[in-house]
């Protein structure tokens, strides 16, 4: 929580100020009540008081006041809400090592599959782009909002030999770089993009991978990375089995250095999961919305409470 006007807090002094003259008051009767040497003659005289339960109304007024003052400086929570502009640029990795059947029915029809979903879970708002790499990378889909088009990119892939990861994110900075250059204001300003690269295996051709996280620190888009598979993955060729296990140390090392988030899916359970994680990212930004009229409500409470508490022990409002 912050608070947007935190000058007013400054009025916190005050009611601090009110909480010690009253306590000074009290002292005071208590020490002049010490004074009186004739006890009969003043309990006689002074007013029986309810004890302890006097305190209570005022205590309770001193919150009151504690929250009206919380409330005039605008305290302010964090929400999620939805974005309303962004560019997604999936890069999927279309290898022969996406037939291993680590995850059922295999890796490259659970990614088609949940990357469909993910797309349908977006809000419209967010423009989405496809990439597919396996010797070469290419732009099936430029970032649009037209859904369907999407889908059927992505049901269109077809599977081909080696990995060029690097290739991969060069082309998604690319597509984000022409669509982005369509969209931007008088200012130059665009709405923030992200990359999602889903790989299950180790660079084989193209560039480095190291000069495209380079390129894409320099262009401010992070890439978040999906390392999809297990490490005991296997495909099935010319009769012999031939692992293909999961690059995980490079997936973590381009996420963490553009920053975005890594991700292991190794199962579809943990697929569905890690969709969703990267959906929230995605989908909605986090900002602070003002909640003043809670603490309204609280003070309000609080003095109500003081008023009936006055009235029933003490007979008077003050």
């Amino acid at each position: 929580m912050k608070f947007m006007e935190p000058t007013w807090l400054l009025v916190l002094i005050g009611v601090l100020a009110l909480i010690a003259l009253y306590l000074v008051l009290q002292l005071r009767r208590k020490r002049y009540a010490a004074k009186f040497t004739n006890v009969s003659l003043l309990e006689k005289v002074a007013p029986r008081r309810p004890g302890w339960r006097r305190h209570l109304a005022f205590a309770l007024m001193a919150a009151a006041l504690v929250m009206f003052t919380t409330a005039m400086a605008k305290p302010a929570t964090e929400v999620q809400v939805p974005r309303n502009e962004a560019t997604v640029c999936m890069a999927l990795d279309v290898s022969l090592s996406m037939e291993a059947t680590d995850i059922k029915p295999d890796r490259f029809t659970a990614m088609k599959d949940s990357a469909t979903d993910f797309v349908d879970k977006l809000p419209q708002g967010i423009n989405v782009g496809v990439v597919a790499f396996a010797g070469a990378a290419s732009i099936v889909q430029a970032p649009t909002i037209d859904r369907n088009a999407v889908k059927v990119a992505i049901e269109g892939l077809e599977l081909d030999q080696a990995t060029a990861t690097g290739e991969a994110i060069f082309a998604c900075l690319q597509a984000i770089k022409t669509f982005q250059e369509g969209i931007a204001d008088d200012e130059g300003k665009v709405p923030a993009a992200r990359i999602i690269l889903l790989s299950d295996g180790y660079r084989t051709v193209g560039r480095d991978v190291d000069s495209a996280v380079e390129s894409a620190k320099d262009a401010k888009i992070p890439v978040s990375t999906i390392a999809f598979g297990s490490s005991g993955g296997t495909i099935e060729n010319e009769g012999e089995s031939i692992p293909v296990p999961v690059d995980v140390e490079t997936m973590q090392l381009i996420a963490k250095e553009t920053g975005g988030t890594y991700f292991n899916a190794e199962s579809a359970t943990e697929i569905e999961k890690v969709w969703e994680d990267i959906g929230e990212q995605i989908g909605y930004t986090t900002e602070f919305r003002e909640v003043p009229t809670r603490f309204v409500g609280y003070g309000l409470i609080l003095a109500f409470a003081s008023a009936v508490v006055s009235l029933l022990w003490s007979n008077r409002l003050l």
